[in-house]
């Protein structure tokens, strides 16, 4: 299976579906993963959350609409699946930066979100040497800064380094993905096994089994290129399906042991 075959199927069937709600569930199974797993391939692979790129392609839409075809704010808010003409009018000015009743003294203020299109002769023909290992559980103690896929090659080594400087050498990095009002972050973690100060929270990261890539540096840029290389690459050509657990990062003995959970 080309995954970026499968992802074009995937826009070209929200594109179809803009003006209907678009199943979660339903888009998943087209493309053979559970709801989680495609969400953060997507996000990783497009820099956009799943649901935000819909709300984007729709509200590009309804701007389009609202100054060539003049229909009623309320009518085009149905049309695009919001319960009202107030939910619409707010998202629409966040989007594009007026309210919807002055698109047609300001059109040259509308935005437009283009659809997403994948590279199809995208060759993924990497390898990676991986084993599947199971861990028990683990209670650690750090601290986080939100990030996004774009900025986390500049904000992790900084945060690190940061931390090395004040408590020591972290003998953890933690990747945590979650939803946040609609649109897929990162929380990069530093952490170390016992609470060095108050502030540290506590995290308890439960027993699982994880995909174990073992790379021979300590250097951000060469763990960075290797995440990229499994989420871009073989992940979405793999059978696992992600737990929804964030990753972590072991450094030990100048190598960096590069886990991701996975559902048994």
């Amino acid at each position: 299976m080309n995954i970026y075959v499968e992802l074009n199927k995937i826009i070209e069937y929200v594109e179809e579906h803009l003006e209907e709600k678009i199943e979660l569930q339903e888009i998943s199974k087209m493309i053979g993963m559970s709801e989680y797993t495609f969400q953060r391939i997507f996000s990783i692979i497009s820099n956009v959350s799943f649901s935000e790129y819909i709300r984007n392609r729709r509200l590009s839409n309804a701007g389009q609409e609202l100054y060539l075809d003049k229909e009623k704010i309320v009518d085009i808010a149905i049309k695009y699946q919001y319960n009202n003409a107030t939910s619409f009018s707010r998202a629409f000015e966040k989007f594009h930066g007026i309210k919807p009743s002055q698109v047609r003294k300001n059109p040259e203020k509308l935005k437009m979100y283009t659809k997403l299109h994948f590279n199809e002769r995208y060759e993924c023909n990497k390898n990676i040497d991986y084993k599947i290992v199971e861990k028990e559980e683990m209670t650690l103690y750090g601290e986080n800064i939100i990030t996004t896929n774009m900025e986390i090659r500049k904000v992790a080594p900084k945060f690190y380094k940061e931390h090395e400087n004040k408590y020591g050498e972290p003998p953890y990095g933690m990747v945590e993905y979650y939803d946040k009002e609609r649109r897929f972050v990162k929380a990069y973690w530093v952490m170390y096994d016992k609470q060095i100060i108050k502030k540290m929270e506590k995290v308890v990261i439960p027993k699982s089994r994880w995909i174990q890539i073992k790379i021979n540096s300590q250097k951000p840029e060469e763990i960075q290129n290797t995440s990229e290389i499994f989420y871009k690459e073989f992940m979405p050509n793999a059978k696992y399906n992600f737990r929804d657990l964030p990753e972590l990062e072991i450094y030990h003995d100048n190598v960096t042991d590069f886990l991701i959970p996975i559902e048994d």
